[in-house]
């Protein structure tokens, strides 16, 4: 007996198909969670009758190509998928610009920039520590 499942149609780009997802709602055997899962079918549209968003009913039928083996039985109620240009004119309101932070430039050769500078005194610092040994007592 052929299957009869109704679906949304997701794609009209080619020529006498459409693409159409049938959601159904499953259980989770152990856990008791429903989930919905979706499969995709191509379908089988002699006249372009059906267009993108479109609840329709499909029917399986002989393969017709590779992956068509349903056609399409009848547009059930025409989608809201209808595609409208946004209105290009906003008006745009300019926020305060922040004051940039300028950052150091790049350390030239026997110059050093002050923070570049307290950086490597406390390296030396504690070169020196090392070297001479610690301030603290070992135990």
């Amino acid at each position: 007996m052929a299957r009869k499942l109704t679906g949304v149609v997701t794609s009209d780009v080619q020529d006498k198909t459409i693409t159409v997802t049938v959601s159904r709602s499953v259980t989770h055997p152990i856990y008791g969670k429903r989930y919905t899962v979706s499969k995709k079918f191509a379908v089988h549209d002699e006249k372009n009758e059906a267009h993108v968003g479109d609840k329709v009913d499909i029917t399986e039928t002989r393969p017709i190509s590779k992956r068509k083996s349903f056609t399409l039985a009848r547009v059930v109620e025409t989608g809201h998928a209808s595609e409208e240009l946004k209105d290009e004119t906003k008006e745009v309101v300019e926020a305060p610009v922040a004051k940039a932070v300028k950052k150091p430039k790049a350390v030239k050769a026997g110059v050093e920039s002050s923070t570049s500078a307290k950086a490597s005194s406390l390296g030396q610092a504690k070169k020196t520590q090392t070297a001479t040994g610690s301030s603290r007592a070992k135990a």
